[in-house]
């Protein structure tokens, strides 16, 4: 009788320990779903941020394409100082002088008009479109590569917590094995071998919860942020019925899918590149203007009056001899003119002002104008290599185009059938994980009123274990079939 009531009492606490499981973390979890991980990833994302920083050199390169077909513009300011000295001109020496300040600006403006220049804008705006498209492929590529990384932890902590209800299962093996052998309907043979199975059952459960932080880790790695303590991802996805066209996906794949989109950019591109080649050969205007200024002056002041006043010496001393022989002549003469030649103070203020100009008091230059019409006739066969090269790079564009729709109609529709397939495998599986868990459960019905052995128990919760995986792997290889197949078309699908 107390035998009967040990087993009893054993039996019930194996029934227990099914239904308990010891919380691992007490702290209240942070939800992640999905949508929010492909947010992070887009705003944070390291290589995404490399991508997107291509925008800003592609619309630079706009705004220079537009700036060429305007004139273009330089200044320039130039201050000298020569020292004073005796000076070998000609072989003739010159008297000693001054040091001398100069000064200087000149403002140019320059345009140059050929066809090719009027052809790179539209050359400029298409690579920023192409820009735009290699964008969004990286942005589409990225969002594809977080589902699968999502997909792939969700299937991890589900075969995780297989693992942890096959250790409670192990658990309340070891009990029974335990029970019948105190009643004497069991062994201690049995007792060990299920005291082995619950030991290798915990192993395959820590290895499992690892794989889990695992996989999360390589999620954040993605999404380019830290990984908070205790978040929790939450399990969306159900399988639902196909209602998609094959026609209608590769229809779509080839005219939305980012990375063709992105080719008949660059294949745009190259045909612009082309006739801004070819544009080289057209004649070309180019128009030069501008207006500058200058100072000269003395570093001493008062030599440029002394040569003033000497050379006014000079003059009234040679006045005054030509009109004295025209006097000694009884000729007509100016000697009281000569003789009234005089360098007076005004004079000096004057040529003292007009030394003083350095550095900013300019005199204007006088202004030029120059118009140039050439045309180009041979540079040695540098353009013709120019045109052949862009001609090869505007082939091998389209080919690409072509070889990436082509490949997108192989991966459409590979994903499709894949995907078919994995809604099919997903029903099978279910069910045989449902008649697995039924025939266990007779198994330890039956071992616990000691009608099989505990080989018999084992060898169904192994086939349990199998059919449970093999239905978790079914539904997570259907949403992963379905995020490649979003992937192939280049767009979301449900």
């Amino acid at each position: 009788m107390i035998r009967t009531l040990l087993f009893i009492g054993l039996a019930a606490v194996a029934t227990q320990a099914s239904a308990q499981v010891a919380p691992r973390d007490s702290t209240a979890p942070t939800s992640l779903t999905i949508e929010q991980a492909i947010e992070l990833a887009r705003r944070n994302n390291p290589e995404l941020q490399q991508t997107l920083n291509n925008r800003i050199g592609a619309q630079a390169a706009v705004r220079s394409a537009y700036g060429a077909l305007l004139p273009s513009a330089d200044a320039a300011l130039n201050v000298q100082r020569q020292q004073g000295g005796q000076q070998i001109f000609s072989g003739t020496s010159l008297g000693a002088s001054s040091d001398v300040r100069q000064s200087s600006y000149q403002i140019g403006l320059n345009y140059r008009l050929n066809s090719a220049t009027l052809i790179t804008p539209s050359l400029q705006r298409a690579n920023r479109d192409a820009v735009e498209a290699d964008i969004n492929g990286a942005t589409e590529i990225l969002r594809s590569n977080v589902s699968q990384q999502y997909l792939t932890e969700l299937r991890a902590e589900a075969t995780a917590d297989l693992q942890d209800s096959l250790v409670v299962a192990a658990q309340q093996e070891l009990v029974l094995a335990q029970a019948r052998e105190i009643v004497g309907s069991g062994t201690q043979l049995d007792v060990q071998r299920a005291d082995v199975a619950l030991g290798l059952q915990k192993v395959q459960a820590l290895q499992a919860r690892n794989q889990v932080e695992i996989e999360k880790l390589r999620l954040f790695q993605l999404m380019g942020t830290p990984q908070p303590a205790n978040v929790k991802l939450v399990s969306q996805f159900t399988v639902t019925p196909l209602n998609l066209n094959l026609d209608q996906l590769i229809t779509s794949a080839h005219n939305q899918n980012p990375s063709v989109v992105a080719l008949r950019s660059r294949q745009h591109v190259a045909d612009l590149n082309v006739s801004r080649e070819k544009g080289e050969y057209s004649p070309t205007l180019s128009i030069s203007t501008g207006f500058g200024g200058y100072t000269y002056g003395y570093t001493n002041s008062n030599f440029p009056v002394q040569q003033a006043a000497a050379q006014l010496d000079a003059a009234r001393t040679s006045c005054i001899r030509t009109e004295e022989v025209r006097a000694a002549l009884n000729l007509s003469n100016q000697l009281a003119a000569c003789n009234a030649m005089a360098f007076t103070a005004t004079d000096a203020a004057v040529i003292r002002d007009n030394n003083s100009k350095f550095p900013f008091n300019f005199t204007k230059s006088p202004r030029s104008i120059s118009a140039t019409f050439s045309l180009p006739i041979f540079d040695g066969f540098a353009r013709e290599q120019r045109l052949q090269e862009a001609m090869a790079s505007r082939s091998d564009a389209r080919y690409g185009v072509r070889a990436k729709e082509l490949a997108l109609t192989a991966d459409v529709t590979a994903a499709y059938l894949t995907l078919t397939t994995a809604e099919k495998t997903v029903a099978l599986q279910e069910q045989n994980a449902a008649k697995a868990k039924q025939e266990l459960k007779l198994v330890q019905d039956r071992y616990r009123i000691g009608a099989t052995t505990f080989v018999d128990l084992t060898e169904a919760r192994a086939t349990y274990e199998r059919a449970e995986s093999d239905r978790i792997s079914a539904i997570y290889d259907y949403h992963k079939a379905f995020a490649a197949l979003e992937s192939a078309v280049g767009h979301p699908l449900r």
